[in-house]
């Protein structure tokens, strides 16, 4: 990811005093191009990095410039490990690794157990319990594309079920709620779309075809942004059974959850209503009972009976 390979090239132009630009290429596995935009980024952040000319010439830092030690204190290179290794836990590469083994040799030794402890008290795992070695190989690819700029095209089957071939400008990967996200300019709709990566297949990159980034909004970037606008939101009670407490603490946290007169425990909350939303209810099985809207209890109803009605011994075969 970009700002991993950023922190990178700082790290190794404070290590060497001259890099090849066709050196980083290769060790980042990205194009030229991709690098001295990348050194553009760095010199636009206040970094001094000048480029070489002649036979020994190549990128570095400007003579007598050095990174005050200060810019970065132990604990915010601490963070910066903790953020590395839990991103790693979906998106792990090589370059990850590398990094996190570049900063731990800029630690002076007499603090290096005291920062091994501070960057070791965190993991946020993202990973699904199943694994996710079947998008690795799409979120590798999509990573290039983004890089190089150049346009994919994949089979893409929405919510709805319908499927669709999609050309598409790649822009961003988004982690959200433990799936994965590309944003990309959809060239059939010409407007950013979303697109969930386990709906994707048939992925290649057009080698033929690059393309300019569009300039759009971080709010632009996130999932499902729009719905959560308090029009959108449905509120709603639901009851959980009197030994199923810890099921209503794990989803809904301890502070959100009522104790009823009959020993039962009850929680209020307001999420869109979409498909996720139903079938999060019906994921909870026996354990919680819908009691407002009326609507939305006549909807869970409804699809709790289609179930039970596909495991019916009686039915006609």
């Amino acid at each position: 990811m970009k700002l991993e390979r950023l922190l990178s090239i700082i790290i190794l132009l404070l290590n060497r005093r001259i890099v090849q630009a066709k050196e980083l290429a290769e060790r980042f596995e990205v194009s030229v191009r991709t690098i001295y935009r990348d050194i553009d980024a760095i010199n636009g952040a206040g970094i001094p990095v000048v480029t070489y000319q002649g036979t020994n010439g190549g990128i570095g830092l400007a003579e007598g410039y050095r990174l005050d030690r200060n810019v970065l204190t132990n604990d915010e290179l601490a963070a910066i490990v903790t953020a590395l290794r839990s991103i790693s836990t979906s998106y792990g590469n090589e370059q990850h690794l590398q990094l996190m083994e570049k900063i731990n040799s800029v630690v002076p030794l007499q603090h290096s157990e005291e920062f091994q402890n501070k960057s070791s008290r965190v993991l946020i795992d993202h990973s699904p319990w199943d694994g996710n070695e079947r998008l690795r190989p799409k979120l590798q690819l999509l990573n290039e594309a983004i890089d190089s700029c150049r346009v994919v095209g994949f089979i893409y089957s929405d919510a709805e079920g319908a499927v669709s071939h999609r050309m598409v400008e790649p822009h961003m990967l988004i982690m959200k709620g433990r799936e994965w996200y590309l944003k990309a300019y959809c060239l059939d709709k010409e407007q950013f779309r979303l697109f969930k990566l386990k709906r994707l297949k048939e992925l290649e990159i057009n080698s033929e075809k690059t393309f300019i980034r569009r300039e759009f909004s971080m709010q632009e970037g996130a999932v499902g942004q729009s719905s959560s606008h308090p029009s959108n939101l449905t509120e709603f009670v639901l009851r959980f059974q009197a030994d199923s407490r810890y099921l209503a603490e794990e989803w809904f946290g301890i502070e959100e959850i009522m104790s009823l007169d009959d020993g039962s425990w009850q929680v209020r909350k307001a999420y869109p209503e979409d498909e996720w939303l139903y079938r999060f209810i019906l994921g909870l099985g026996h354990h919680a009972e819908v009691l407002e809207p009326p609507h939305l209890r006549a909807i869970i109803a409804s699809r709790a009976e289609q179930i039970a009605n596909l495991y019916r011994t009686d039915k006609p075969t």
